[in-house]
């Protein structure tokens, strides 16, 4: 059975069961003429669901590279399947982006939705259920079940309160998506087969392959993950779903789902295929390097902020992907760093793009200019987000890519050098569209009617400049946590694997 410390007996279903089953209690209190008291039960959940998480934070034991808060249950007897969740110092952090996230999405929604409301709330609810169980699932089985399942709520979220493109959006997105978990299917079936008839994913990670399997396995899993962060070239899904999606998905998508992806790597490709992992790191870091470079100079000459936005997010996750492949800690840690900060970042940034499209219902740059002489107080937090999102040192933009970066440096001097482009680019795409919608003098009668943010607004991206400056002044708190679990990985990829 599993290694793990069983701490706080019941924390992590909760974390994963409390915002669904707000989500059905939401759902079977009618129709939009209940729509208040569904605004409100949604806060109260994903208040709820939040200060559930936060046990694990406070008691978890950053010392240990074990499991903890260790669940187990049986489900499915005849085929061995179980139950299982639990957190290491890679998952945990996470669940807590997730959970707190899950807030901003309904205080956003609040005045915005108004049409099946309850619907829309209740989607964002169990979906963070959903991706809470995709992080502390240690089952094959489960993990996909979570995997899958947290595709509906995104899908509907897209497909009926999206854009005019809505569906294509939803399908395209669905299509991609399906395709690579369908290979990861085939995969851990393969694995139940190898490993005795077990899905425990820790059993996985001893169990031995030879190189021809660990080739078939890395590319499977490959196409399930890369889809999901996504790396170029299977990104075209994802402006497409960004640009057609309503502020609160776009949030959420970028936030929180794209991490799905980059954490199957750590917890599936690196410790269970870790000789393939060794010898096609040459393809991810290649692919990684493209979408940091060729992505951020797509980006420059985008006229939509959320489709700019949105190769802005792949950008970034490239960075993570490189950080992975460079089996170092600094690499690894600054990976995860930046996707705990692209969290609150991109969250941030396509939020102020909601706050000026909720006002103008218009996304392109060229239909605003000197929205700063009219809503300054909106002006200072979208300047804040701009410079954390172009690296700006004192933000949470700047630690996870410097981290990355001194780990680049450590294996090769011209991977760091392509990485360091980033921060370029991200400076000339993110303020050339911040000068060209926030400065000069005000641009046409739908600005000059624009109002500045309501007191529900300062909040939420009150709380988001809280975080992007706390985690860049002090990101200790971030990475301490990070320490015993990378350290155990990075020793347990350095073993081979292969059976002959």
């Amino acid at each position: 059975m599993i290694e793990g410390i069983g701490l706080g007996v019941g924390l992590l279903s909760l974390a994963i069961w409390v915002p669904i089953a707000a989500g059905v209690l939401i759902l079977l209190t009618g129709g939009d003429k209940n729509a208040d008291g569904q605004r409100t039960l949604a806060l109260l959940g994903s208040v709820l669901g939040f200060l559930v998480t936060l046990p694990l934070w406070t008691g978890f034991d950053s010392t240990s590279a074990a499991m903890q808060f260790v669940e187990t249950a049986q489900w499915v007897p005849a085929f061995n399947i179980f139950y299982q969740v639990g957190v290491d110092g890679i998952a945990m952090p996470f669940i807590l982006l997730n959970s707190f996230t899950t807030i901003l999405v309904v205080l956003a929604g609040w005045a915005v939705i108004k049409e099946r409301t309850g619907q829309y709330m209740a989607a964002f609810l169990i979906q963070s259920g959903l991706l809470n169980g995709v992080f502390a699932a240690m089952d094959g089985v489960l993990f996909y079940v979570f995997f899958e399942a947290m595709l509906i709520p995104l899908y509907l979220i897209i497909g009926m309160w999206g854009g005019p493109n809505r569906v294509y959006a939803a399908i395209k997105f669905f299509l991609y998506t399906l395709l690579g978990s369908l290979l990861m299917l085939v995969s851990l079936i393969y694995l139940f087969f190898q490993s005795g008839g077990s899905f425990e994913i820790q059993v996985w990670h001893r169990v031995p392959l030879t190189m021809v399997a660990q080739t078939l396995l890395f590319i499977a899993f490959f196409f399930a993950f890369a889809v999901k962060v996504p790396m170029w070239p299977v990104h075209t899904w994802l402006p497409d779903a960004h640009v057609e999606a309503p502020t609160g998905g776009s949030v959420v998508l970028a936030a929180i789902t794209l991490k799905v992806g980059a954490y199957g790597f750590l917890r599936f490709i690196m410790p269970i295929l870790p000789d393939a992992s060794h010898e096609y790191a040459y393809v991810i870091v290649t692919l990684s390097l493209i979408a940091v470079v060729y992505i951020g100079l797509v980006a420059l000459v985008q006229a939509d902020m959320k489709k700019l936005i949105a190769y802005s997010s792949i950008a970034h996750m490239g960075f993570v992907t490189l950080g992975f492949f460079l089996f170092n800690p600094l690499g690894i840690e600054g990976g995860l760093v930046q996707m705990i900060s692209h969290g609150f970042i991109s969250a941030a940034m396509f939020l102020c793009v909601g706050v000026m499209y909720d006002r103008v219902h218009s996304r392109q740059i060229a239909d605003y200019g000197g929205v700063a002489n009219t809503m300054p107080r909106f002006a200072a937090f979208f300047m804040l987000f701009a410079m954390a999102n172009a690296g700006l040192p004192g933000t949470s933009g700047f630690v996870g890519e410097f981290m990355v970066i001194l780990g680049a440096v450590q294996v090769n001097f011209w991977w760091a050098f392509l990485a360091a482009t980033t921060l370029i680019f991200g400076a000339a795409y993110t303020l050339w569209m911040y000068k060209r919608v926030v400065f000069g003098p005000i641009g046409n009668e739908h600005v000059a009617e624009m109002k500045d943010i309501d007191s529900r607004e300062f909040v939420v991206l009150g709380l988001l400049a809280i975080c992007v400056l706390g985690m860049g002044l002090y990101p200790l708190p971030f990475t301490e946590v990070m320490h015993a679990s990378v350290d155990n990985l990075l020793a347990h990829v350095a073993h081979s694997k292969l059976a002959y």
